[in-house]
């Protein structure tokens, strides 16, 4: 399963929850303690999907290529530290 496969599975579960859960959810009594609780779960759930959205529609593209040239660059580094290490050794 690809990244971009659970990203969408899991945005659907959260969805799943928040179309099931808002109905229940005690809002507008004022400032108690379950409504309290009930925005703050939204928040929550809504950041959830937020942040699955975000990786689906890849917002970051640049970010990630730069990220991949870096860790390419920093095995690269590792292979020659590595074969430093045993061309000494071999000496």
């Amino acid at each position: 399963m690809n990244k971009t496969t659970k990203h969408i599975l899991y945005m659907s579960a959260a969805l799943g929850m928040l179309i099931y859960a808002v109905p229940r959810l005690s809002i507008g009594e004022g400032w108690t303690l379950p409504t309290i609780f009930s925005a703050l779960w939204l928040l929550f759930a809504l950041a959830i999907v937020a942040s699955h959205l975000h990786a689906i529609l890849r917002v970051d593209e640049e970010m990630d290529a730069q990220l991949d040239r870096v860790k390419k660059h920093r095995r690269r580094q590792l292979a020659q530290l590595i074969e430093r290490r045993l061309v000494r050794r071999g000496q």
